[in-house]
């Protein structure tokens, strides 16, 4: 994922409006996310279909299993979230291998206005990664990537240990100034040679607060 996110970063800085963008990117809120989307959900990857060049995703489908159900029109199981091309945040999913369950995420997403039987992510971003604790409950991994958010999630993450793969992170996948950032913040900490587990999180019924379902129907 950190891979593609890179190598659309330098495509999008080929032009000035996209230097511009990059630069500054604008924040959002949990609450602005939900209610811009039509679908939000807890849901975990379970295959992929995706056309690839030089082994990277330039287009097609995820499908995602849905285990909670924040928004929707209705009830829904399984879900098709489709992406087309490079660009800043995009919406691929790495796809499980045989041997591992797919990650988690907490997906923000709209109706695809070609095909309304599918998902396309939102222009600000799609989906946020979740991680089980060892209390077996999910919780939004901090810190967040792949969405910039303006709520305080400092102010409401909590030490946990987590009992899922995912926590774990390659040295290779950090960028060394936010990797030193969130040892010094206790973010992560030394798990085995050249990886680190992550160890805050943000408990997904705050979560839901901060989206302020309560205001919006489900």
């Amino acid at each position: 994922m950190l891979r593609i996110i890179k190598i659309a970063l330098l495509l999008c800085l080929s032009t000035a409006h996209c230097q511009e963008a990059v630069s500054h990117p604008s924040p959002t809120s949990l609450a602005s996310l939900a209610a811009s989307a039509d679908l939000v959900v807890l849901a975990q990857v379970r295959d992929t279909d995706y056309r690839l060049q030089r082994a990277i995703p330039v287009s097609g489908s995820a499908y995602l299993q849905v285990l909670i159900r924040y928004k929707s029109d209705g009830p829904v199981d399984l879900i098709e979230v489709y992406e087309k091309g490079l660009h800043p945040n995009e919406c691929y999913f790495p796809n499980p291998t045989v041997m591992e369950e797919g990650r988690r995420y907490l997906v923000f997403l709209k109706t695809d206005p070609e095909d309304a039987t599918r998902y396309r992510g939102l222009a600000q971003g799609c989906a946020l990664d979740v991680l089980v604790n060892d209390q077996n409950r999910y919780a939004l991994r901090y810190p967040v990537n792949g969405i910039i958010l303006s709520d305080p999630l400092h102010e409401v993450a909590l030490d946990m240990s987590f009992n899922d793969g995912y926590a774990l992170v390659d040295e290779g996948d950090l960028v060394p100034a936010d990797r030193d950032a969130m040892i010094a913040a206790g973010d992560i900490f030394p798990h085995s040679q050249g990886r680190w587990k992550y160890a805050r999180g943000v408990p997904l019924s705050r979560v839901r607060e901060l989206m302020r379902m309560d205001k919006l129907s489900n």
